[in-house]
């Protein structure tokens, strides 16, 4: 239950963006005629006129997607300081309109300061927007908007915003919430278009952009077009089959558990007719034959529930020591033991109600 309540909630976490409304357009230059920027500009427009659209971008990378860049940036030149790594998209002045995530601090880039760098350029931007996550790491306890950060190669640019939340590239990184955003329009090689479309009209959007980016001839040909919660939901794949998994097997033991219950309850019944029909003899109720044989299978089931107990607070620490796992919460043992008491007894009835049935003739009988 741990494992699946972990799992859940990685799934369910807040990503800060829109992603219920986001698409991405995937292109491929296919010819001399693609001017790179010029055409990505070109289409972008032609994405944000759309009639259901409320703001598009090119971006080098796809948030959620399990693919992308980070760098480490410091909070002084010569890498020293504090230090943090950061996952960075190259934006326009659009990226935070349409990513749908919420400035809290400082300002939006401004167009004049977005341009395209060469290829393989190691220039650094002027000026960036980073997560809340990012400044915090990188200025604790203070605000990092008008700070310099610098990066590996001494570089400096100035923090002019902050973002509350936006979830990277990689979901299973332990840093995934530490991003930054730079005022740069992505290399043609690596970039897509990112669109945000209004409420309920991402899947009517997402056809009319393929079909009107579709009918531009401009050196590139669209490869596929994509929801971003079809591409979050392929990267926490694992996760979801990780909870499947586990609710599978949970059932499976606690039904095997349930049916070993039963079964040797109904075997104590069994070979213990005479002894039953006694105590019926000499005034026991069916009342104190049905309770005497829970409690009986609760004696069991408890021995064994605190042994399991034992074994799990075991597994959980060497869990959490030799793969810096969480430690597994006291609650869920506590919860564990109560739930295995409810199913012992529950198998444990049928067999106790059939030892009630006995009747006291029985304990007269020879054969």
């Amino acid at each position: 239950l741990y494992i699946i309540t972990q799992r859940l909630d990685t799934i369910g976490r807040d990503s800060g963006m829109d992603v219920p409304s986001l698409f991405i357009v995937v292109f491929a230059p296919v010819g001399k005629a693609f001017n790179g920027e010029a055409a990505m500009r070109e289409d972008v427009q032609v994405l944000r006129s759309l009639p259901g659209v409320v703001d598009a971008v090119a971006i080098n990378a796809v948030p959620l997607s399990g693919g992308g860049s980070a760098s480490v940036y410091f909070t002084e030149p010569g890498e020293k300081g504090v230090q943090s790594p950061a996952n960075y998209f190259a934006v326009d002045e659009h990226g935070i309109g349409t990513l749908g995530v919420k400035l809290v601090e400082g300002r939006n880039f401004d167009a004049s300061v977005v341009r395209k760098y060469p290829r393989n350029s190691s220039e650094s931007p002027p000026e960036m927007i980073m997560t809340r996550a990012a400044a915090e790491a990188l200025f604790p306890g203070q605000s990092a908007v008008g700070k310099t950060v610098y990066d590996g190669l001494g570089q400096p640019t100035r923090v002019v915003g902050v973002v509350e939340r936006m979830h990277g590239s990689w979901p299973s990184w332990s840093k995934f919430e530490r991003v930054v955003l730079q005022p740069v329009i992505p290399d043609e090689q690596q970039a897509v278009y990112m669109v945000r479309a209004k409420p309920g009209q991402r899947d009517a959007m997402m056809a009319l952009a393929e079909q009107k980016l579709g009918a531009i001839d401009n050196g590139r040909i669209i490869t596929k077009v994509r929801s971003l919660e079809y591409i979050a939901a392929n990267t926490y794949a694992d996760d979801r089959a990780m909870a499947v998994y586990m609710t599978v097997v949970i059932a499976l033991l606690l039904g095997i558990a349930a049916l070993g219950v039963f079964g040797l309850a109904a075997f104590n019944v069994s070979t213990r007719t005479k002894q039953i029909g006694t105590r019926r003899a000499v005034g026991a109720r069916r009342f104190d034959i049905v309770r005497y044989f829970l409690v009986e299978n609760w004696l069991v089931t408890t021995v064994g529930v605190f042994a399991g107990c034992a074994l799990a607070l075991l597994l959980g620490y060497w869990l959490s020591t030799a793969f810096e796992l969480p430690r597994l919460k006291l609650y869920y043992l506590l919860a564990g033991v109560v739930g295995l008491w409810a199913v012992g007894l529950a198998a444990a009835l049928v067999p106790a109600r059939r030892a009630s049935l006995v009747s006291p003739a029985v304990a007269t009988r020879t054969v």
